[in-house]
């Protein structure tokens, strides 16, 4: 079989994004260590909601500058010159990058430094009615601001290293924020006397750390940072002019979270703390799966592009589609029947009460009947960008972020915080229906997602027959949640979790989804490799 086959490149998808995927449970698994001590120390107060607008802003600006438009418009192109060949002038094209990004971000952190007070008045001018939570936030977003200089260095390394083909030490690289973060809580509260500013200087240490981690894999990898002025290369110029679009389509996404906390702040306290907790267990099942298969696929994607093999783009989307499919409509459901046992269990403690755990679980339901639509973006966006086309998801981003203020400003009045997530709900539906649409319309007869409608249908159902299993269980006396024991929680909610996964894998199995079988496959081929691979010489 040859090495382009459609088994082989679907085999090389799923094992890079098992890699990614593999990181990310590792990375997130401590991210919720981290919450629990966050909601331990700082429960959902004023300080939170001060340490939550801080942090937002320097992150808001890693995913434009960093993580969004840079990597976005730079992989196609670096891909090219990959793909071609040229490794000596991508060399350049990378170091120029890095001295650029280097630049330009230094001065947006010392801006941002300058004038926090007033972005802290524009992202949450509610706060102005409590002046110890807003000097609080500015204080700390001061201090956490220049982690956009050092993440968009370390989005950019991680760029150039899965362009080239290596995944794991890039998805490893927020392990690394995660144990930081957790040991300045830990070990620097007491002798800082704030929770809060311990968690501030954990997101700079944790920033440093990552990009050190990139600094020898690139070099390994022929990719050493050296300080290059050629600004004028053709890709370099390239990569601009495509930055521009992706930059504002990325604005828009990020003007929605903007509206979205500039709302909260006017709401109850605990509101904005409220959405965050929710919007992490959210992100959850998408950093496993969606963010990590749709970084594999944007090389994959760009590759094909580049080479004008249509059939081989239409292969790889519509595989990510599907296993997209697979794996989170499953996702969705489980965490809208088991949101508050979720929430119980990780969070429930120190300052985080059962308040809070109510409002946090009602919130993740709102926010997950979008899951679907996040998890979409995060392959059909990255088919646009490989295209080196980044104007179309601006235009469709726009009518989005209408759709999302309509919909805050009309629900919030009734349904508070809820309103505000269910509204990000719809504005993704909104995004994803309408950019999968222009996708097919542009590439005409030229792509065509196979097996689509039918992996929908046999994830739906095999969905349904989990949620009827569940829901069976919760009628049993021993299963039903009390939510006084944290012990005997966790095992109930265990046993939903293994019933609900083995009823739907066992449909799966029955309706015979491919989707299934890929990744057996890909299990079995590792096995196997493992059992044939010669063992190694102690003596030598």
């Amino acid at each position: 079989m040859s090495a382009g086959s459609p088994r082989n490149q679907s085999g090389s998808l799923i094992r890079n994004a098992g890699i990614i995927g593999a990181a990310t449970l590792l990375s997130r698994l401590l991210g919720f260590v981290r919450d629990m001590v966050t909601a331990s120390y700082l429960g959902t107060s004023i300080y939170a909601d001060a340490f939550f607008v801080a942090f937002r802003i320097p992150n808001l600006l890693r995913r434009l500058f960093g993580e969004g438009s840079l990597t976005a418009a730079f992989i196609p192109v670096f891909a090219t010159y990959l793909a071609a060949g040229k490794r000596q002038e991508a060399r350049e094209i990378a170091q120029t990058a890095m001295t650029l990004t280097a630049l330009c971000l230094t001065v947006v952190t010392l801006l941002g430094i300058l004038f926090s007070p007033v972005i802290i008045s524009l992202i949450a001018p509610g706060f102005a009615d409590t002046p110890e939570k807003y000097e609080i936030a500015v204080f700390l977003n001061r201090l956490m601001f220049p982690y956009i200089l050092l993440i968009s260095l370390v989005a950019l390394a991680m760029g150039i290293l899965n362009a080239d083909g290596h995944f794991l030490t890039p998805a490893l690289a927020p392990v690394l924020l995660n144990l930081c973060m957790i040991g300045a809580a830990l070990g620097l509260s007491r002798v800082l006397g704030n929770p809060a500013l311990a968690l501030a200087v954990g997101v700079l240490a944790g920033g440093l750390a990552q990009l050190l981690m990139q600094l020898p894999v690139l070099k390994k990898h022929g990719f050493p940072w050296r300080l290059r002025f050629h600004f004028r290369h053709p890709a370099i110029k390239r990569v601009i002019v495509l930055m521009g679009p992706s930059l504002l389509g990325l604005a828009i996404t990020q003007i929605t979270i903007f509206v979205n906390t500039l709302l909260a702040s006017y709401l109850a306290d605990g509101s904005i703390s409220f959405l965050y907790f929710a919007d992490r267990l959210i992100q959850f099942p998408l950093g496993i799966f969606a963010v990590a298969l749709g970084t594999a696929v944007l090389p994959a994607l760009s590759r094909a592009a580049a080479g004008l093999d249509w059939h081989d783009f239409s292969d790889t989307l519509s595989l990510a589609l599907r296993l997209l499919m697979f794996i989170t409509l499953p996702a969705m459901a489980g965490l809208i029947m088991l949101s508050k046992p979720i929430v119980f269990l990780l969070f429930q403690r120190g300052h985080f009460g059962a308040h809070s755990t109510d409002m946090v679980s009602q919130t993740i339901i709102a926010y997950a009947c979008g899951l679907w639509a996040y998890a979409g973006l995060r392959i059909i966006v990255p088919a646009f960008h490989s295209l080196q086309d980044t104007k179309t998801p601006v235009k469709v981003g726009a009518i989005a972020l209408i759709s999302n203020l309509i919909c805050a400003v009309g629900l919030m009045p009734y349904l508070q915080h809820l309103g505000l997530a269910l509204a990000t709900a719809i504005a993704s539906a909104v995004n994803c229906l309408l950019l999968l649409a222009m996708l097919k319309k542009r590439l005409g007869p030229d792509i065509q997602l196979r097996g689509c409608g039918r992996a929908f249908g046999q994830s739906l159902l095999a969905t349904t027959t989990m949620v009827i299993i569940i829901m069976s269980l919760d009628r049993l006396p021993l299963i039903t949640t009390t939510y006084h024991s944290h012990l005997e929680e966790s095992l109930r909610l265990a046993i939903r979790i293994i019933f609900g996964l083995a009823a739907y894998f066992l449909c799966a199995r029955l309706l015979h989804s491919p989707e299934l079988s890929e990744l057996q496959s890909l299990l079995t081929r590792r096995r196997r490799k493992a059992a044939t691979k010669p063992p190694q010489n102690p003596g030598l």
